[in-house]
């Protein structure tokens, strides 16, 4: 694994979105793993290394989380702005010869892999989205606002790693090990050797702007025809069953699959959830 930036524009100057990069940077099948709105590259490094043999695997942390840099103006934190960069990186890495890009995003990573794919000329081949809807209920937009961007402090990093597993537990049942890596590559200590979550918690301004309501991306979903797989947690209260179902008959029409025992959203560290990924990826198009 590599570590690397590229940098980006927003409205008060320039960032430098950080990326981890596995494989050989020669590959022509570029993977690109999108994490979700509070979490960071480094979900992905089981993946990645699952991957990497038949794949160069490129893992960006979201401007404002994990390694990248945070944001001088807050309200730039959204959509516009987060497809900006993925822009950016994806000039980067097809530079210098023609690549063959495959996407895949959990949650807020599937909505801009969504909306990347839904655009005329897209240079998206295949689309993997992992439980994210086309209509966003608002129970989990609700469920969702009451920790982002509240920047809790603990005393030990024990007890960051117990309020994680709190809020994570929609994950399913992940190993020791798992949780501990999660934890550490999402904390950050403070000066005062207090620990903390790793992302700027302006993140969750987008939250605080008014009222919470169902959001509807059925317009770009329909505008989709790459190939596609829809995953998802059978206990999700994010992307629901029958949603699920209504997303199979409409746009790319993906094949569904769900992990039992999961909710929002599966973290692809499993060799079952694995296996899919790299199965539909490896597949003829």
């Amino acid at each position: 694994m590599k570590s690397n930036t590229v940098l980006c524009l927003n409205s008060k100057g320039f960032h430098r979105m950080h990326y981890t990069d596995w494989g050989d940077a020669a590959n022509p099948r570029v993977v690109i793993c999108v994490h979700g709105l509070s979490r960071n590259c480094r979900d992905f490094d089981t993946l990645a290394q699952a991957l990497e043999p038949d794949f160069r695997v490129v893992c960006p942390d979201i401007v404002g989380r994990g390694r990248s840099d945070w944001l001088a103006a807050k309200e730039d934190y959204g959509y516009p702005q987060y497809l900006a960069d993925m822009t950016a990186l994806i000039a980067r890495v097809t530079a210098g010869g023609k690549k063959t890009i495959y996407w895949i995003g959990t949650s807020m990573g599937g909505i801009l892999g969504m909306l990347l794919a839904a655009f005329p000329e897209t240079p998206i081949n295949k689309l993997i989205l992992n439980d994210i809807s086309i209509v966003v209920p608002k129970a989990s937009l609700e469920r969702i606002a009451a920790y982002v961007g509240k920047d809790p402090r603990f005393k030990t990093f024990r007890e960051l790693e117990a309020y994680v597993r709190a809020v994570s537990t929609p994950f399913g049942p992940l190993t020791d090990e798992q949780w501990y890596h999660l934890t550490v590559h999402g904390a950050k200590q403070h000066p005062d050797g207090s620990w903390g979550m790793g992302y700027d918690p302006g993140i969750g301004i987008p939250f605080q702007k008014g009222p919470l309501a169902d959001i509807d991306l059925t317009p770009y979903w329909d505008r989709v025809t790459c190939p596609t797989l829809l995953l998802r947690g059978a206990q999700s209260d994010l992307l629901l069953k029958d949603m699920a179902l209504q997303m199979t008959q409409r746009g790319p029409k993906p094949r569904l699959v769900e992990f039992e025992g999961i909710g929002h959203a599966p973290m692809l560290m499993a060799e079952d959830q694995i296996r899919v990924v790299r199965d539909f990826l490896l597949a003829p198009a």
